[in-house]
């Protein structure tokens, strides 16, 4: 039996009190990644902070068009909200895509983002790993490595990120709103979360004593053209090998605006504004969507098992973008059961 203290914030100022009063505490929502965490064994948790009752769970349009997405909106929600699914369609397929409907019926909008990232050793206490143990080694790269990463990798990790919803949230240039002692401020999506250079135990430039309060849309959301493409190894409940999140905007039988972003290939949602710059003006057609690849994929390195992975996120970013511009976007076999 693992021994925790339990605790419940009656506002957003008392969770934060609670939070900074307590370095060993963790905040629990949904708890579809943290229960899984203590349960190995690799998250020990002091003391879990019940935020659930918190006022965080609307979706409110902002005065510029926008949406403004409670932290505590569940997954399963956001997918299926009528101004997410007309907007930003494109997160709403992401979202729809990860996980399974049970675990999308409990897990939060802002616990999403929180997700330790992936990697067998990192699940394995037996195992050494930096970022469960800083300086004790990287297990995964001379080990079974084919589900890690491929891009802004170091010596000292190439674990990847789990989520499918924030590959869409970076693409569409979200911004995470927190609140800790200090007040509140904003985060662009780009800058949340980190690369593992030398501290991969460090995910997320949320500060320790800090919450999210909501997750900000801009009123841009490329209803039209986009697509979110997962290949996982099953069709279901699985992570991504790769994923890509594609949005155009088209004028003229040119492309005016483009966005493109990978999951399960790095740290944290993969995006490089060279690879848009590249697709603006150009045709929609597989030679601009091939340089745009190439583009993203720069510096791309395998570790023996996931070598595979370039070419298959090559030929991903090539379809995504196909599918974009035509106005087909790839259709998640999703039923809504609530």
């Amino acid at each position: 039996m693992i021994n925790f203290q339990y605790a419940r914030a009656t506002n957003v100022a008392d969770a934060v009190r609670q939070i900074a009063a307590d370095p060993t505490a963790k905040f629990i929502a949904g708890g579809t990644n943290l229960i899984d965490l203590m349960k190995y064994d690799v998250e020990h948790p002091q003391r879990l902070i019940d935020i659930t009752r918190l006022p965080l769970k609307t979706i409110e349009k902002t005065p510029d068009g926008g949406l403004r997405i409670g932290a505590l909106v569940p997954n399963s929600d956001l997918a299926y909200h009528p101004l997410i699914e007309q907007q930003y369609p494109l997160l709403s397929s992401a979202t729809l895509a990860g996980a399974s409907q049970q675990l999308r019926n409990m897990a939060s909008t802002g616990g999403n983002l929180l997700q330790r990232t992936r990697c067998f050793y990192f699940y394995d206490i037996a195992t050494p790993c930096n970022k469960r143990e800083p300086g004790s080694g990287c297990s995964a790269i001379k080990g079974i490595n084919r589900i890690n990463a491929i891009l802004g990798t170091s010596e000292s990790c190439i674990a990847t990120h789990p989520s499918d919803m924030c590959v869409a949230l970076a693409a569409l240039e979200a911004k995470v709103h927190v609140a800790g002692p200090a007040g509140e401020r904003a985060i662009a999506f780009a800058d949340f979360h980190r690369l593992p250079g030398d501290t991969p135990q460090i995910d997320n430039n949320l500060q320790p004593d800090e919450i999210i309060t909501a997750i900000e849309l801009p009123a841009r959301g490329f209803s039209a053209n986009h697509s979110y493409l997962k290949i996982r190894d099953r069709l279901s409940y699985a992570f991504a090998l790769v994923s890509v999140a594609a949005a155009l905007e088209l004028d003229g039988g040119r492309i005016k605006e483009a966005r493109l972003a990978l999951g399960g290939v790095a740290h944290k949602p993969w995006r490089k504004p060279e690879a848009e710059a590249a697709l603006r003006g150009q045709s929609p057609d597989a030679a601009a969507f091939g340089k745009a690849a190439d583009v993203l994929l720069q510096g791309a390195k395998g570790f023996g098992h996931n070598d595979f992975k370039i070419d298959l996120a090559r030929r991903a970013i090539v379809r995504t973008l196909t599918q974009a511009a035509r106005g087909t976007p790839q259709i998640q076999s999703v039923k809504k059961i609530r």
